[in-house]
């Protein structure tokens, strides 16, 4: 349901031998929308996004997901509740191709082992889920090009299907559109957009012209703390970030 927070903070820190990367952050993430988090170099974003997906424990604060504390929680079983981090979860093996990279994720469902071994019958009742998913992220004419020889745009685009494999009902993006050019910026952006129709996307993004385009809402941070938060508006002619960004055009 729309309009309820699915994602929290309180207190959330992290300090590193005195140095304090992320402080007090209390972040708060509505249920179906695209939220940005943003910030210049060295604000803490990176930090706080690994947090957020247990790849750093916190030195103290909380982490709420649907109201449920997963402070503790190990990074694969946050994604078994239904958070997922793009490049955590998306296996893409070089040299198979773009179907068999996403029936491998598909692989889930079955519990228990991966199936590299067992007849090719046993992986081809994934075929019609597969292929749906890489024609959402516009790969249908890639279907049997191995990863290895797909631009890196359309590798991104991979990445997702196979994260989307999985079924989140949350998805964190760090840097979905770095290293682009602008053709594939525009495609990554537009499948981030089909992607959050019917989930919420939490990202860590520096193109602002990416972040003005879908976030509804923004998180602005600097040197570990939340500077500013609102829609990009807002948070544009805030002269606190004016200033955090001296006037550059991205994070």
């Amino acid at each position: 349901m729309q309009g309820d927070i699915i994602l929290e903070t309180e207190d959330l820190t992290k300090e590193f031998a005195g140095f304090v990367a992320v402080n007090g952050v209390n972040l708060r993430v509505t249920r179906g929308t695209i939220h940005a988090l943003i910030g210049p170099n060295g604000a803490g974003k990176t930090t706080c996004f690994n947090l957020l997906t247990k790849f750093l424990t916190p030195t103290r604060g909380r982490i709420l997901y649907k109201g449920q504390d997963i402070t503790g929680l190990a990074p694969a079983d946050i994604a078994r509740l239904g958070v997922v981090r793009s490049f955590q979860i998306s296996a893409v093996f070089p040299h198979l191709s773009v179907l068999e990279n996403v029936r491998i994720a598909l692989q889930r469902q079955r519990g228990g082992s991966f199936d590299f071994w067992r007849s090719r019958d046993v992986l081809d009742v994934f075929n019609a889920r597969a292929l749906s998913l890489i024609e959402d992220v516009g790969l249908s004419d890639f279907v049997g090009v191995p990863a290895v020889e797909l631009p890196y745009g359309r590798k991104r685009a991979l990445e997702i299907a196979t994260t989307l494999a999985l079924d989140p009902e949350m998805l964190l993006l760090d840097e979905p559109t770095a290293g682009m050019g602008h053709e594939d910026i525009d495609r990554i952006a537009a499948l981030i957009k089909r992607v959050a129709a019917d989930r919420t996307v939490l990202m860590v993004e520096h193109n602002l012209s990416v972040v003005s385009d879908l976030s509804d809402t923004i998180t602005v941070l600097t040197r570990g703390t939340v500077l500013a938060e609102g829609p990009y508006d807002a948070i544009s002619n805030h002269p606190g970030v004016r200033e955090a960004y001296m006037g550059v055009g991205h994070a």
